[in-house]
């Protein structure tokens, strides 16, 4: 249920309804506007009666939540969330750029790939350490020796680290480092996953399961919430369909519907999305028209020789040329490419 309180409602009255919602065993979250606070009553409501929270005083009205998804639904929080990572904002009228190699392979890489793609204009640094390989036979990351990797390159650029986590084990490690943490598609609904990372407060990049549907990735999003961590950034990256043209299928329509349903931010994968750096610009400037708040892509020095995904990696020079493709597209849009500041060391 969804309790919307007077605009002149106290803080008193609003403590009193959250602990009456706490008393009745159901899980309380606010969410405080400008004008009026919201409050989530999170549970099974089917049998209570809307008049159990009406005769409290302050309390305007109260209203049945119908998307299952209750505390990433707009009817919950109808605003954008914003939220900060470390120098820029996400979810607002600017776009942010994510971008890095698939994994890191080596302190020169990384360092390399991280000042080519801030100069570019990136706003945070992606890199792998610890990889879901499809064959266990494959290269499976560098481990804690990657994550000082992108340590010295967040040091040296000021860019924020966006890095992939495979199991909760990994939690204490990966706190020390990392910024935001990445769920995987195939830890989409990695529940225990989703479970411990809803108590860090750390943001959440959560990408879409291979064939997952938008209500999945958003009741996957749900879970993380419940947890109290309201920094979730939802990530499509395309789908598993019949089609072998590309690495999977992008459902670019996935934008527009998550933007009405939910009020967290959306970005997507081009890289993933199509598999080979030919199209990732493409369907890059298509997701900014479609309302993306942001991009997250794969880039590499010297694709040919990557560990990993170097056929869908750009290299530095076309990451550039689609940074100003997506950049006029956002000015179309009456958006903006979220701005960066010159990197911290100069001739590394």
């Amino acid at each position: 249920m969804l309790i919307i309180m007077k605009p002149n409602a106290t803080p008193q009255q609003i403590e009193n309804v959250v602990q009456h919602i706490k008393q009745t065993g159901l899980a309380a979250h606010l969410s405080q506007g400008i004008e009026t606070t919201l409050i989530g009553a999170i549970g099974e409501t089917h049998d209570m009666s809307t008049e159990t929270f009406e005769v409290l005083d302050g309390v305007d009205m109260v209203k049945r939540i119908t998307q299952p998804f209750k505390l990433a639904s707009r009817q919950f929080h109808p605003e954008n969330s914003v939220f900060p990572i470390d120098g820029f904002k996400v979810g607002g009228n600017d776009i942010v750029l994510i971008a890095g190699p698939c994994s890191v392979e080596s302190r020169s890489q990384i360092l390399e790939t991280a000042h080519a793609v801030r100069e570019a204009g990136a706003n945070a640094l992606r890199g792998g350490v610890f990889k879901p390989r499809t064959s266990p036979y494959s290269f499976q990351g560098l481990g804690e020796q990657g994550l000082e990797h992108l340590a010295e390159a967040r040091e040296q650029t000021g860019m924020p680290i966006v890095v992939e986590i495979m199991s909760q084990t990994q939690l204490d490690l990966m706190l020390k480092y990392v910024d935001v943490f990445q769920v995987g598609a195939r830890n989409m609904q990695n529940f225990n996953l989703l479970r411990a990372l809803g108590e860090t407060r750390k943001t959440v990049l959560l990408k879409r399961g291979l064939s997952a549907t938008i209500e999945e990735l958003l009741m996957s999003a749900e879970y993380i919430l419940a947890g109290g961590n309201k920094q979730v950034i939802l990530c499509e990256r395309g789908i598993r369909t019949f089609e072998t043209a590309t690495r999977n299928t992008t459902d670019i329509n996935a934008i527009p519907v998550l933007k009405n349903l939910t009020h967290l931010p959306v970005i997507l994968d081009p890289s993933h999305a199509t598999g080979h750096a030919d199209y990732v610009s493409a369907i890059a400037r298509a997701a900014i028209a479609a309302g993306a708040d942001g991009l997250i892509v794969e880039v590499h020095p010297d694709p040919a020789r990557a560990v990993s995904d170097g056929k869908q990696s750009l290299k530095p020079e076309k990451f550039a040329e689609m940074v100003k493709q997506v950049k006029a597209i956002a000015e179309v849009m009456g958006r903006r490419i979220a701005p960066v500041g010159k990197p911290l060391v100069v001739g590394w």
